[in-house]
């Protein structure tokens, strides 16, 4: 009954935390709690089955659990923690100080750049960026504005708050945390997503209580202050194991024993694993710390009780500390010191109590991870190896214990963390199961062999150099078996997000197959209503949507028409932007293929995109209007891309009209360029940057046609606005002068900037819709 009530209170407070997303979800919270205090005394009024008589329902069967069921008063009281959880999650959400550095960020990006000198001490190691800058933290102290002779203007500010700080990789190079350094750089501040499925900056960095980022262009080093810490003992294990291993294998053994974010691992290797589904081997959690106890209390079995508690104590502050405090790992290392109680008091700890007690322990003292994915993830698959490797492996009995414990503990963790992933990224990595099954081994081996390299690396560098030598063949090998799998066809499958309601029903689904006897009989059937819930509203909106979005791809166009199935994407803009824009949106839409493809080049020479949404995603049909000799290569390999996935690759002329029966595009010139589309009745013209001068000699012989949405830069607006006068305008940058902006205002034409509007999405049945009103509109229902 205590246990239960316990149970209860704590879940509740879980709850109360969720219920956030939601306006007033603490008072939700409260109403939860008086219906489940009315309908538990309800059920205890109810007649209790007498001793000796058959009972041949599942109702009857219920009502002897009712004893264990927690008092009325119990539900009012944790209505009331809900209550509480959600102030406190209020209470505890980061803040900008009245003096933080993110208060003296430029708040429009297209002002003038603006030089700062900002003073303060290193808090982190840098790290390697996608854009090969180095990154680290910084704690600012002082802020210099900069003038044009690059001398500080007017009096020092002090300032406090945290600095994401980029800087030209070389200038990053030494820098430790405890330095005191002067970094000369634009103060910004950060950006939210502006395209469905993209990465939030923004948000990021408010995780990390940040609010302003600092693209630094030179670094002095004021103090070197060079003290002890933690980092330099994660240094001297990855430098001993990277010593014989090299590069990737010597950073992927340091992140498998100490955690991908407390390791520069490559960006190629992580992006790999994560791919392909094995995201969790380079997580520094519950395997690590299994193991770590495992060899501790294995080496002091002799010794007394005292001993091996102190011990394994010792082991998992170390770990925790050269780790980081991510949230896995204090979930991990709680759940270790509950072990480690249940040994010194001879007791059997309860995996699932210590599971609920070292969540809700670390949300009291963050309630703000309650939000972060690592956490989420970390929870939902400790939860499913606890409740549900049993059934399973009984459910395999016919095998030998070793395979059917192998293939039951990744399947269990698949079932609790699927839903989760499908409302976060909509992808399936097809051949994960299989991935980690054949992998478990050598993760295994690996991570044995790195802890006890990373332990004799501590007092002998070169015999943990030696010691990881021997881990070169199992590294190699799973990093060849991830990338056979990952480049097998289909090894990505895009289900498309779901939403908040389909993945509650899915877990209560999940749930009550666990809780309740007559669901776990019929467990096929929980299995079969989660996959339609997934599957058929996908399914509906794939085969009945038209729907035109144009994404905010920097300087070049990149509009993807849906109809109904079909696909065709025009443009992928430059590096960078087909892997993080174009694939993730097409991905969260479930769109697996692309039928038609075509590609304009209006950035001359900037095809690098359609390279990584080539490689990502087949494209049955591809009309390249811009070979050229200076991007002949990219052209080529963008070519063997297309026709590796069984599709047709074609070089098209300025006038050639494709035709792909929901929309008709034509190049009508090259120069400029200027691309005309025709799209359910509505003139699409998309005209790229030209000089002034060549751009009113084009309009006065009337060389572009009146369109009803116009594309175009920033640059361009005034004049063809005013010369075509189309009904919407759409630019990527806001990057014109404020008189001119008003005056586009006062006309009949409705404008858009995608840098500051996100994407632009229309329907034939509604209006043009930007993404950040989408957004906020979400953010006001729930």
């Amino acid at each position: 009954m205590v246990q239960t009530s316990g149970i209860v209170i704590c879940l509740s407070y879980i709850l109360g935390l969720l219920l956030t997303a939601i306006p007033w979800g603490g008072f939700l919270a409260v109403v939860i709690g008086i219906i489940g205090a009315v309908v538990v005394r309800r059920l205890r009024l109810l007649p209790r089955r007498t001793p000796g008589k058959k009972s041949g329902s599942a109702k009857t069967s219920a009502l002897t659990l009712l004893a264990s069921i927690p008092h009325s008063r119990i539900w009012l009281i944790a209505g009331l923690v809900g209550l509480f959880a959600s102030f406190y999650f209020q209470l505890r959400v980061p803040q900008p100080s009245n003096n933080d550095i993110s208060k003296f960020a430029p708040s429009d990006s297209s002002s003038q750049e603006q030089l700062f000198i900002v003073r303060g001490k290193v808090l982190s190691t840098a790290r390697l960026t996608r854009s090969q800058r180095g990154q680290f933290w910084l704690e600012a102290t002082q802020l210099d504005e900069v003038t044009n002779d690059s001398r500080p203007a007017g009096a020092s500010k002090g300032v406090s708050g945290k600095l994401y700080v980029t800087v030209p990789l070389l200038q990053s190079t030494g820098l430790h945390p405890g330095q005191e350094i002067a970094v000369t750089g634009v103060l910004y501040q950060p950006k939210a997503a502006t395209n469905p499925g993209g990465f939030d900056f923004r948000k990021y960095l408010q995780q990390e209580s940040t609010f302003a980022g600092l693209s630094g262009r030179q670094i002095n080093i004021l103090e070197e202050n060079r003290q002890w810490g933690w980092w330099q003992v994660r240094e001297k294990i990855v430098r001993s194991q990277v010593k014989f291993l090299g590069i990737p294998q010597g950073p992927l053994v340091s992140a498998m024993v100490l955690g991908s974010k407390a390791v520069d691992l490559p960006y190629e290797t992580r992006d790999l694993f994560v791919q392909a589904g094995l995201a969790h081997a380079l997580a520094a959690s519950g395997f690590q710390t299994s193991l770590i106890l495992g060899v501790v209390l294995g080496l002091t079995k002799r010794a007394k009780r005292f001993t091996q508690i102190f011990c394994g104590s010792t082991a998992l502050i170390i770990f925790l500390c050269l780790t980081g405090f991510q949230p896995a790992v204090l979930r991990a290392v709680v759940m270790g010191f509950a072990a480690l109680i249940g040994l010194g008091l001879q007791r059997q700890v309860n995996q699932f109590g210590s599971l609920l007690l070292a969540a809700v322990l670390l949300l009291l003292f963050n309630p703000q991870w309650i939000w972060d994915l690592g956490f989420q993830l970390s929870f939902l698959a400790t939860l499913g190896l606890i409740v549900t490797v049993s059934p399973l492996t009984q459910g395999l009995s016919w095998l030998p214990p070793a395979i059917a414990s192998l293939i039951a503990v990744p399947v269990a963790a698949t079932i609790w963390t699927l839903p989760l992933q499908l409302q976060v990224f909509g992808v399936v990595p097809t051949y994960s199961l299989l991935l980690n099954i054949v992998t478990t081994p050598f993760i295994s081996i690996i991570s044995l062999g790195g802890f006890i390299s990373a332990l004799i690396a501590l007092v002998f560098p070169d015999g943990g150099s030696a010691i990881a030598s021997f881990l070169n063949y199992p590294t190699s090998w799973l990093i060849n078996l991830v990338t056979i799998f990952s480049d097998l066809p289909g090894n990505t499958f895009a289900v498309g997000k779901i939403n908040i309601g389909q993945t509650l029903v899915i877990y209560t689904l999940i749930i009550i197959s666990w809780l309740v006897p007559w669901w776990q009989k019929r467990w096929w059937l929980s299995g079969g209503i989660a996959i339609a819930l997934v599957f058929l509203p996908v399914w509906y909106s794939v085969n009945t949507l038209f729907q035109v979005t144009m994404l905010a791809g920097g300087g070049e166009p990149v509009v993807v028409v849906q109809d109904r199935g079909k696909v065709t994407v025009i443009n992928s803009g430059d590096d960078g932007v087909g892997k993080f824009t174009v694939v993730p949106f097409l991905q969260q839409q479930g769109i697996n293929h692309i039928d038609w493809a075509i590609a304009t080049d209006f950035l001359k020479n900037g095809n690098n995109g359609w390279v990584e949404v080539a490689q990502n995603l087949p494209v049955k049909l591809f009309y390249d209007y811009a070979p050229t000799a200076e991007n002949a290569l990219t052209s080529q390999v963008i070519q063997k891309a297309v026709l590796d996935s069984k599709g047709f690759y074609q070089v098209s002329s300025t006038g050639q009209t494709i035709n792909t029966g929901s929309i008709v595009a034509q190049l009508i010139n090259d120069q400029l360029p200027a691309l005309q589309m025709q799209v359910q009745g509505q003139s699409w013209l998309f005209v790229g940057n030209t000089k002034p001068a060549e751009l009113k000699r084009i309009i006065k012989i009337g060389g572009l046609p009146r369109p009803q949405v116009l594309w175009c830069s920033g640059e361009a607006l005034e004049e063809l606005v005013t010369a075509l006068q189309p009904k919407v305008a759409i630019s990527p940058t806001m990057q014109i002068k404020t008189a001119t902006l008003d005056a586009l205002n006062k006309s009949n034409t409705k404008l858009f900037f995608t840098n500051k509007d996100g994407a632009i999405q229309w329907t034939p049945e509604g209006d043009f819709t930007p993404f950040t009103q989408i957004m906020e509109n979400k953010t006001s229902i729930f």
